[in-house]
């Protein structure tokens, strides 16, 4: 069992973390005041208890059931919660402000593709933050920052870019499950497997999807995307009827949480899956059915809906030439917004249809 040599505020605050209690509920259960555990958590280690209370601590520290006492030394090993270095200086709450509210906004600009204001947003902060500096809510909008600039370079879609959204979802990972937040972890283990889908690795993703699809750390919609995207990396390995399958059953799920854009993303999907198997006909009628449900606003949205339709309109041969104009519209769209995945993904399309 982690033992303390010599307790100090810093200590005694990170056993309430560790203990998941209110300050008042902890001063209750050491039997201490209120304020003293505020004393505590404010000096950190410019303070230590009284002999007397350093006795009580070891004591509640030894009566700790296993999980707390795990978290306790996970907390001291880390030792990025409640620590700061001498001269550092904490952010203020008009800090935290102005950070909660651009991070807002590098959420519209993401789903606008405006990754160069997005780029600058992140960088205020990522450039100019250390994660050991921070409190709580600071470490918690770190975490956040990195999601998006993972984000940004996922959508990006580069090589380079993958490999950074990989080191950047793994870094937000380790904050997310130090302040322990098991959602936003387990959702940060969704957008790794579709890094490592993007890079061609489609059985690992599949694999990887398929244990997400039960994890009840995520909600049923992220669970029920996860069921999708084990169908898509399928339907890429060439797997097209076991794909249809998992995405009929991923659109049911959709259909019965009231997920209206998410099931016309399905029945997109479904047409790939059925193009790939050589299925024409229920290819064009799926397509046809995600474009007149699906909103497709954003650029990425409308470069993914018309590259599906144009591969599926340059299979046939009767309609290869309006495939064509649907894939040069994709392209135009996804040049001007720096979709390089898409772009690729464009190339790809292209060149298959040529040797066919």
């Amino acid at each position: 069992m982690v033992s303390v040599r010599r307790w100090t505020g810093r200590e005694a605050g990170l056993l309430r973390q560790a203990l998941r209690m209110s300050v008042r509920t902890y001063a209750a259960h050491l039997g201490v005041g209120i304020r003293t555990v505020s004393k505590w958590e404010k000096l950190g280690t410019d303070t230590c208890p009284w002999p007397d209370t350093q006795a009580i601590l070891d004591t509640a520290l030894a009566r700790a059931d296993a999980t707390a006492q795990a978290r306790f030394d996970q907390l001291l090993a880390q030792g990025r919660l409640g620590r700061r270095p001498s001269g550092a200086k904490s952010l203020t709450i008009a800090d935290h402000e102005t950070w909660t509210e651009d991070l807002e906004r590098i959420v519209v600009c993401l789903d606008r593709q405006d990754f160069a204001f997005a780029t600058t947003l992140l960088e205020r902060w990522l450039g100019h933050v250390q994660p050991h500096d921070l409190d709580h809510r600071g470490l918690y909008l770190y975490g956040r920052s990195l999601v998006l600039s993972g984000d940004l370079r996922r959508l990006q879609g580069t090589f380079q870019d993958l490999m950074t959204a990989k080191r950047q979802y793994s870094d937000a990972h380790d904050v997310f499950t130090e302040l322990d937040i098991p959602r936003r972890a387990a959702q940060i283990e969704l957008s790794l497997a579709v890094v490592v889908e993007m890079a061609g690795r489609h059985t690992s993703a599949a694999t990887r999807y398929q244990q997400l699809t039960g994890d009840e750390r995520l909600s049923s919609a992220d669970r029920a995307r996860a069921l999708l995207w084990i169908g898509t990396a399928l339907a890429k390995d060439g797997r097209n009827e076991f794909a249809i399958q998992v995405m009929q059953q991923a659109a049911e799920w959709f259909e019965e949480l009231d997920e209206p854009e998410e099931w016309a993303t399905a029945q997109q999907k479904l047409a790939l899956a059925h193009r790939g198997a050589g299925e024409l006909t229920r290819a064009l009628t799926y397509i046809d059915t995600a474009r007149s449900n699906g909103r497709f606003e954003t650029p990425l949205q409308r470069v993914q809906i018309e590259t599906a339709h144009a591969h599926i309109l340059l299979t046939d041969p009767a309609t290869r030439s309006a495939g064509n104009a649907v894939l040069d519209l994709a392209s135009d769209i996804a040049a001007r917004y720096g979709l390089k995945h898409q772009l690729r993904s464009i190339k790809t399309v292209r060149n298959s249809e040529e040797y066919t």
